[in-house]
């Protein structure tokens, strides 16, 4: 992959996950104040916890840190994967989002 496409793919992500925030504070199903810099996406909860997404341009990768851990995402040509076998970033953003507001939350690209 080359940095133009990562940059795209990584880009779209991200996006997705604002639009997704966007979402679930107009649904009322939570309230997720949600902060870009840059590369960088963080989602504080109204417990004050927060799960931050960031780009790692080098390595092709999404790095998200969230209360249960930190995860690598590598695009597989399809979707974005956890590099040790966690899953597909947006179902695992979902479960984490879902455990650090404590109700369930969807997240999807």
């Amino acid at each position: 992959m080359t940095d133009p496409e990562f940059l795209d793919l990584a880009e779209n992500l991200l996006k997705a996950v604002e639009a997704a925030c966007d979402r679930i504070n107009d649904d009322g199903t939570a309230d997720i104040d949600n902060q870009r810099v840059g590369g960088m996406v963080t989602l504080v909860f109204d417990n004050r916890s927060q799960i931050v997404i960031n780009l790692q341009k080098p390595l092709h990768e999404v790095w998200l840190a969230a209360r249960s851990g930190g995860y690598h995402f590598k695009f597989d040509s399809k979707q974005w994967l956890d590099t040790k076998g966690q899953g597909e970033f947006f179902a695992c953003l979902t479960r984490f989002a879902s455990e650090q507001a404590g109700s369930p939350l969807v997240f999807g690209a």
